[in-house]
Formats: C-alpha cells, sequence, structure tokens
C-alpha cells in the first residue's frame, strides 16, 4: 500500500469534487462542498446512534434504501439541520433535489449531509445558489477545497488517499472527515467521506465499512457527546476495472486493509484536533478475555473526563485510569493490571499486578509533555486487544463550547 501524500478525492478515477463558500459562514471561510462520480457507485453508510437524528440522515436512510447506486453527495457546513421539525426535513430534500437537477440525477442517488449549529433554520435562500454555484464548478474542482468546505471548529482539514493494487490494476481510496468537539464513541460531531475506483459489491462493501468503523471512529472519543449528524458514506465506482469482488478472499482483504488505514488515519486526525486538545492519546489494550472487553475497556479509560484532564496537565494520575477501567463495564481482574505511559521520550511503568509502583515523576512528566501519549494496559487476561484514541480536556475547550452559537 502506498500512501499518496499530494492526492485528494480528485485523484480517485471517475470522482469529482469542489468546495465553495456559500454564505452560511459569515466569516467568508468554504461552508459547502459537492462529491460526484462519474458513473453510478455502490454505497455503504453508518449513522450516528443518537435517536435525536438530523434532517440529512433521515433522507440519506430513505435514499440508500430505495436506490442501488449513488452518484453525489452535497455537505454544509455551519449548520446542523437537526431539530428543525418538517422544514428540516423539507429543505434537507430540497438540497438532494437541486443538486441531482444540477447534474442531470435522480433525486435518490443523491446524498445530504451537514454539520453546524443544531435548531437553527437552515439560510436556503444561500444553500440553493450556492449548491448550484458548486456544481456548476465540479470539472474544475479540487478535493482540498472539499475537505476544507465540511470543517466547523477543525483547525486543519483532514484527508488521506492511498494506492494499492488488484489484479494489477491501480485502486484508489481517499477520505475526508471532519471532527472536533461533540465526539464519542458509536460515532461522533463527524462526517467522513471514503471514495474508492474499486469494483466490490454493495454487500462485501457494507460489511468492509461497518468492521472497519467499529475499529476506528467508534474507539475515539473528545468529550462524551453523541452528535445528532454523525454519519460515514463509502462510495465506489467499479472504475478500477478488476473483477468484482464479491467474496471474502484475498483481493477483499487487500480492500479492506487499505479502508482501515484511511478510516483509522482520519479517525486519530479526528482525535488529535479535539477542540481546545494539546494532545493526542492513544490507548493500546492487551490481553483481554474477549473483544467486547477490550473494546469496553479502551473506551471507558479514552472516555473518562478525569483521565483527560490528568493528561492535560501531565500529571500521571494513573488512579483515574484503574478507576475508569473498573466502571467500564468490561470483564477483566483488577489484581492482575499493568499499566504503562510512552512515547518517543521512554516509556515508564506505573502500575504493576493492579498496584501503583514507585516511578520517577519527572520522566512521567517529560513523557506526558508531549503531544502524544501511549497509555498502554495490560490486563493479562486473555488473547484479545483494543486501540482506542482521543485528546486531552484543556481550558479551551470549555471557551469554544462555551459561546460556540453565539
Amino acid at each position: 500500500m502506498k500512501i499518496l501524500q499530494d492526492k485528494s478525492l480528485t485523484d480517485v478515477p471517475g470522482f469529482q469534487a469542489v468546495g465553495i463558500h456559500c454564505g452560511i459562514k459569515k466569516n467568508g471561510n468554504k461552508d459547502l462542498c459537492v462529491i460526484y462520480s462519474q458513473k453510478p457507485a455502490v454505497a455503504a453508510a453508518a449513522f450516528t446512534t443518537n435517536i435525536v437524528k438530523a434532517a440529512p440522515l433521515l433522507v440519506n436512510m430513505k435514499h440508500l434504501e430505495i436506490s442501488d447506486t449513488i452518484q453525489a453527495i452535497v455537505v454544509n457546513s455551519g449548520n446542523a439541520n437537526a431539530c428543525t421539525g418538517a422544514q428540516g426535513l423539507e429543505d434537507a430534500y430540497k438540497m438532494s433535489e437541486t443538486t441531482a437537477a444540477c447534474l442531470n440525477l435522480p433525486p435518490n442517488q443523491v446524498l445530504v449531509a451537514s454539520t453546524g449549529i443544531i435548531g437553527v433554520p437552515m439560510p436556503m435562500h444561500v444553500v440553493i445558489p450556492g449548491i448550484k454555484a458548486a456544481c456548476s464548478l465540479i470539472p474544475d474542482g479540487s478535493g482540498a477545497s472539499a475537505a476544507e468546505a465540511i470543517m466547523t471548529t477543525d483547525s486543519f482539514p483532514k484527508q488521506i488517499t492511498v494506492e494499492i493494487m488488484i489484479d494489477d490494476k491501480p485502486v484508489f481510496i481517499s477520505g475526508i472527515a471532519k471532527g472536533s468537539g461533540m465526539i464519542h464513541p458509536n460515532m461522533a460531531t463527524m462526517l467522513a467521506f471514503i471514495i474508492t475506483n474499486a469494483n466490490i459489491s454493495k454487500a462485501l462493501l457494507t460489511k468492509a465499512l461497518k468492521d472497519s468503523v467499529s475499529n476506528s471512529y467508534n474507539m475515539i472519543s473528545v468529550d462524551g457527546d453523541t452528535s445528532t449528524n454523525d454519519m460515514v458514506i463509502t462510495l465506489a465506482n467499479g472504475m478500477a476495472g478488476h473483477p468484482l469482488i464479491d467474496a471474502m478472499d484475498k483481493d477483499y482483504a487487500k480492500f479492506k486493509n487499505a479502508l482501515d488505514f484511511v478510516n483509522q488515519t482520519l479517525a486519530k486526525m479526528i482525535a488529535k484536533d479535539g477542540e481546545g486538545a494539546t494532545k493526542l492519546i492513544e490507548v493500546s489494550l492487551y490481553h483481554a478475555k474477549t473483544e467486547k472487553d477490550a473494546k469496553i475497556c479502551a473506551k471507558s479509560v479514552i472516555s473518562s473526563n478525569l483521565v483527560k484532564s490528568a493528561f492535560f496537565g501531565s500529571d500521571a494520575n494513573w488512579g483515574r485510569i484503574m478507576c475508569s477501567l473498573g466502571y467500564s463495564g468490561g470483564d477483566f481482574s483488577p489484581d492482575k493490571v499493568d499499566i504503562f505511559f510512552k512515547n518517543a521520550k521512554g516509556t515508564i511503568q506505573l502500575v504493576k499486578d493492579g498496584t501503583g509502583i514507585p516511578f520517577s515523576e519527572e520522566k512521567a512528566k517529560e513523557i506526558l509533555d508531549q503531544d502524544y501519549v501511549n497509555i498502554v494496559i495490560d490486563l493479562k487476561d486473555g488473547e484479545y486487544e483494543a486501540t482506542a484514541w482521543g485528546c486531552d480536556l484543556s481550558y479551551d475547550y470549555v471557551k469554544i463550547n462555551g459561546s460556540y452559537r453565539t
């Protein structure tokens, strides 16, 4: 697998994309994008587990139910179109219909995504002209502009493109994502759009995405809030020209491994860019009794606000990690647990067999002062493992979210 540093969505054969400023955001930043496949693409998606779902999710669930293929995604930032009632649903459908008309597609072949402030009516007087303008600019657009257009409080655009070979044909997988706050396992305020020229059946694309999401976006947490708008959408247009992947063979495994890499890379970018964050925290948990126990325990640690706060202050408060393991609901033996902190500055053990051991506070602080810290937890109770990602919780998180709406 090759990581293509300077490539984006528009380098995937058969796909075009553009991001523009249409007027939703008052600061002039890009706020609307369109992603277009020149031929019908099989689609798979995952949506928030929050029972309060934004209007675009309801539209997408309907469109994916009635259409075997998708050709376009329209995304706006700055307004979530959530908790906006019947008018919000009508507006979401209008966004898909307008995009479809501009691209000469059936409306049910267009998916919609929105992110931003909840409970505010969509400013359709700028959105509709914006969609028309964006569609007219698609041939000359760029994946980079699309990545910028989906940002809200993100501090940097999140994108990744990789290349693999299947049956001697180049297959590209490229993704963009947004997410900074309201991030918690079972998807989070996050959007991700993954496109590929792979030739794969809808059933296996759906399986690959479902499995991949469970080990990427569902293993990150910034603040413990699960959003109303979370979604991950994957489109595969088949233009690579290799034989159809319709069995779980070596070609499927190669595709799935690349998809996992793309999704985990984007997930880590989201975790690193948590609102006000100063550090990326990675939890590596080993030797759990079951995969479920491993994931539950890892997510509990990465979701703990007390753990996050301690890391912001570079405080080696390992007791908070033990505490978060204890209330996780995972099955493990507390008197077997080992805990280490690790990064480029070295490795230090703080807990052995569930009990604190003497360690150098100075060495611990040197490790914790870095912008990446790996919490290594060994349950010594089985053969399963899990990885979770998150960030510290800083003063700036409160500042950002204390005035997000106003």
